[in-house]
């Protein structure tokens, strides 16, 4: 009875390490099963299908404004400032009075001109009578011919004194005029140089105040002579199309990155390269109604300089970089498994890089989530819907930069 009493345990217990041992066993098993690669689901990313594209050439170039127009206002006579008319920092109009010079003295050369005018005037009617008679005279054969000739030219003498006096009475009242000092131009003055009292002078080196006109106004910016000459190779051997060769439109950007809301046209491109910096000078011109622009303020200036046919981009963050350096990105094959390939790029053009070798038109390339794969994984491929995204995965712009 005791052995038998002993063995019922003994059953019990050999056979509840046999139920742990199934169950153990069954639990490791699925352990593994789910530890295994081929039993983990799909990782979502989201990917872009590339397809060939014309993309412009738009470089980013540093440059400065220019006003279209200044002018120094300077005075045309000698004499005493007595009232500055305009207001500093204003708008003033062509023909507007800024300065007046003490007009006293010019009132009283304008009435002496005046008067030897007419003191010539009367000395002309004079010599005219006397013309008349010595003719008459002569006609009659009572007078000489001396004495009409010596008439005649006195008439002639009397005629270029009162043309003498005009020319002076002209002068003086122009004198007069100037000591009103009016703009040149119509545009924004800046602060006045000269107050009240102060003698001034034609020849004095100082001037009164600088008008400059601010709408439209010029950008100069400035481009390297070899990326230039590189541009101008690439359109000869055709691996660049030329877009507008005149009136090309350019873009504008102020210092903090922030866009210029108009559209400017390329002007010139000067055909000299300066010595020290070996940069060519090119001028575009913008509107500025709302006086943003001022002279002198830094910009970027964003110009279509070529476009590049059938070309394959892929968005900035597509683009990883091993420990050399090497760019690389994934690609999903067509049996939805990410492939690594390594790509080589050639410059940004808004936000996207341009891919010269290593993709091909069609390849699936994975924008978001490639940090949870790693190659040889499946995938769950989704359109990318970031920004600029369109139906072929990035959509063109016309702005950029370009290195």
């Amino acid at each position: 009875m005791m052995a038998a009493g002993r063995g019922v345990p003994r059953c019990r217990l050999l056979a509840m390490l046999a139920l742990a041992l199934v169950l153990g066993g069954g639990f490791g098993v699925e352990r593994a099963q789910a530890q295994a690669p081929g039993a983990r689901p799909p990782t979502p990313v989201s990917v872009v299908t590339i397809q060939p594209e014309d993309i412009p050439i738009i470089n980013d170039l540093p440059g400065r404004i220019a006003p279209t127009r200044i002018a120094e206002v300077r005075p045309r006579i000698s004499g005493i400032i007595v009232e500055r008319v305009f207001q500093q920092g204003s708008f003033v109009n062509e023909g507007d009075v800024l300065y007046r010079i003490d007009p006293e003295p010019f009132k009283v050369e304008v009435d002496r001109a005046a008067a030897t005018l007419k003191r010539a005037e009367a000395v002309r009617q004079l010599a005219r009578l006397d013309a008349d008679r010595q003719k008459d005279l002569r006609e009659r054969r009572v007078a000489s011919t001396q004495q009409y000739d010596t008439a005649i030219a006195e008439l002639a003498q009397a005629d270029a004194d009162v043309a003498s006096a005009r020319a002076g009475l002209a002068a003086a009242q122009l004198d007069l005029e100037y000591a009103d000092v009016k703009a040149p131009i119509s545009g924004r003055i800046g602060r006045a140089l000269i107050t009240e009292g102060a003698l001034v002078s034609p020849t004095s080196t100082g001037v009164l105040a600088t008008v400059q006109q601010l709408d439209p106004v010029y950008a100069d910016f400035t481009q390297s002579a070899n990326q230039l000459l590189q541009l101008r190779r690439a359109l000869k051997a055709g691996t660049l199309t030329d877009p507008q060769k005149r009136d090309t439109p350019v873009r504008l950007k102020f210092d903090d990155g922030s866009p210029y809301g108009f559209v400017g046209l390329l002007l010139l491109s000067e055909a000299t390269v300066d010595a020290t910096t070996g940069q060519v000078t090119l001028r575009a011109e913008f509107p500025n109604p709302d006086g943003d622009l001022l002279p002198n303020m830094y910009i970027r200036v964003l110009i279509e300089q070529g476009m590049r046919p059938n070309t394959l981009a892929v968005p900035e963050q597509a683009i990883q970089r091993d420990t050399a350096g090497l760019a690389r990105v994934y690609v999903v094959g067509d049996d939805n498994t990410a492939q690594l390939r390594q790509v080589e790029l050639s410059d940004v053009v808004n936000g996207r890089w341009v891919v010269t070798q290593g993709l091909k038109p069609g390849d699936r390339v994975v924008v978001e989530g490639f940090q949870k794969i790693r190659p040889g994984a499946p995938v769950d491929p989704q359109p990318w819907k970031g920004a600029g995204a369109a139906q072929s995965g990035t959509a063109p712009s016309n702005t950029g930069k370009a290195g």
